[in-house]
């Protein structure tokens, strides 16, 4: 056991300082884009648009599985943004609630025929809507048997959209109404092909939301969506920035991303088996231009472009974490060969290796810390001295991470007022001990699922109806409407 602890020590060493080096080095990648991009603020994105030749015309594809509490205003967000040729299409998987008749009600649908053409199996297609009401002109709604994934109603969206480019999102986001043209100007303006759009995601939670449309960004009210606030921005600005510099971006999250709709049939469209679906899509995409040897890029817009509900709850929060985990151990069980291969370049030496190693190893490593540091405090062998230094230096570098996260966001968007990046700040130093922990125990429990196989369905994510904001310090709901 002795033996087994002194090994263990040093593996930790050299895996913290590696960990440091390349976080170091990714804030240092990201410090850089971002002064470009900052520097590039006031260039005129509409010109770049009327001096275009070719605006391709995107589709918004968004699954919907029991979301009644708010389809209606997100949909109408989605209809709402500003760009010359996109269309709108809803995905009615199979909901036990009033999602669809909502929705017919709502945006005067009725049914229609179509030329639905199996691009990607999928589960059964039953019938498709359209609006006679030529407000709504742009909106589609699919309703199709359950598939038991997000990745399957995604799927049959990808068959009915019609534009180059979609962009797959979830009914709870709020899009900017600029996102749509901030994502696809990576595409106009790169020589190179780019294949996956993303673009920085924030919490809903406590922000004022009328008729689909932000008016007021505010910080969450409740605790959970307040550290994923911090999690979401230090994710995009240090993380998915950092790598698309060198475009090594692994995962477009699948709460908002632009992809090549051909390339995204051609590598098979989602597995309707994945419950990482993002990144499985990302990773065959990837593959299969590689595999074919076409040059292409993977982008990220650090712009705030959608705002989507964070589980307010520990219960919530727990399911949500919990799926993720399990899902990033099936990515690795399906594309386990893909690490440390040379073929695959960028992906196979760099951002594969880096996931497996500082995310899916991560919260098996530091449980063995825990139980290792229960072990030696039994048996009295513990350098208290060295422990807390190492505990101190662990602390401050991932309060740092937090710090400069904070900074590049007042640097490029400046989103909240100045009382509230103190209680941001206030949370940082907090999150290590109180949310980190948690986050671990939920990614062990994840894996366990996992290898037990234990039974798992979409759409299991609570909402709350809206409500009109009463001040600041209003009772926080998942959209917050002013009512008019």
């Amino acid at each position: 056991m002795e033996t087994f602890l002194y090994i263990y020590q040093f593996v930790i060493f050299f895996y913290a300082f590696s960990l440091v080096v390349i976080y170091t080095a990714l804030a240092i990648l990201a410090f850089f884009k971002l002064r470009q991009l900052v520097a590039e603020k006031s260039t005129d994105t509409q010109r770049i648009f009327r001096e275009s030749p070719f605006i391709p015309g995107i589709s918004i594809v968004a699954p919907a599985y029991n979301e009644e509490a708010t389809i209606i205003n997100n949909v109408t967000s989605f209809l709402t943004v500003n760009y010359p040729t996109f269309e709108v299409v809803i995905i009615n998987d199979g909901s036990k609630d009033d999602t669809l008749q909502l929705l017919i009600d709502n945006f005067e649908l009725v049914e229609t025929t179509y030329a639905y053409v199996e691009k990607i199996k999928t589960k059964p297609f039953k019938r498709i809507f359209k609006s006679t009401n030529p407000e709504f002109k742009r909106l589609i709604v699919v309703d199709k048997e359950n598939g038991g994934t997000k990745a399957d109603a995604s799927n049959a969206g990808v068959n009915v959209a019609k534009y180059p480019y979609f962009i797959c999102t979830d009914v709870d986001c709020v899009l900017d109404r600029e996102a749509l043209t901030k994502m696809i100007l990576s595409v106009i303006t790169n020589k190179t092909r780019v294949i996956a759009v993303g673009a920085t995601m924030r919490m809903v939670n406590s922000c004022v939301v009328e008729d689909g449309v932000l008016l007021e960004t505010r910080l969450p009210v409740r605790i959970f969506p307040l550290y994923q606030e911090i999690e979401y921005l230090r994710s995009y600005y240090i993380g998915k920035l950092g790598f698309s510099t060198i475009n090594a971006i692994s995962n477009v999250s699948g709460g908002l991303g632009l992809f090549d709709k051909e390339v995204a049939i051609g590598a098979g469209g989602y597995d309707p088996l994945s419950h990482a679906e993002d990144m499985d899509m990302t990773t065959r995409m990837i593959a299969y231009m590689i595999n074919y040897q076409k040059p292409y890029k993977i982008d990220l817009v650090p712009d705030t472009c959608a705002w989507t509900e964070g589980p307010p709850n520990f219960r919530i929060l727990n399911r949500q974490r919990t799926r993720w985990s399990r899902g990033l151990y099936q990515i690795f069980s399906v594309h386990w060969q893909y690490v440390f291969n040379r073929k695959y370049k960028k992906m196979g030496l760099i951002s594969f290796p880096f996931i497996f190693f500082f995310e899916f190893l991560a919260p098996i490593i530091e449980t063995f810390g825990y139980l290792a540091t229960i072990y030696l405090i039994i048996v009295g062998g513990i350098n208290w001295n060295t422990a807390f230094l190492m505990l101190f230096f662990s602390y401050i570098f991932g309060l740092s991470l937090s710090m400069t996260t904070l900074l590049y966001e007042r640097l490029l968007e400046r989103r909240f007022k100045n009382r509230e990046y103190f209680r941001l700040i206030l949370f940082c130093l907090v999150e290590p001990i109180i949310y980190h922990p948690l986050i671990v125990f939920f990614n062990i429990r994840g894996y366990i699922d996992y290898l037990t196989k234990s039974s798992f369905e979409w759409g299991t994510m609570t909402r709350q109806a809206s409500t009109t904001p009463k001040g600041p310090k209003a009772k926080e709901t998942s959209i917050q409407t002013i009512q008019v």
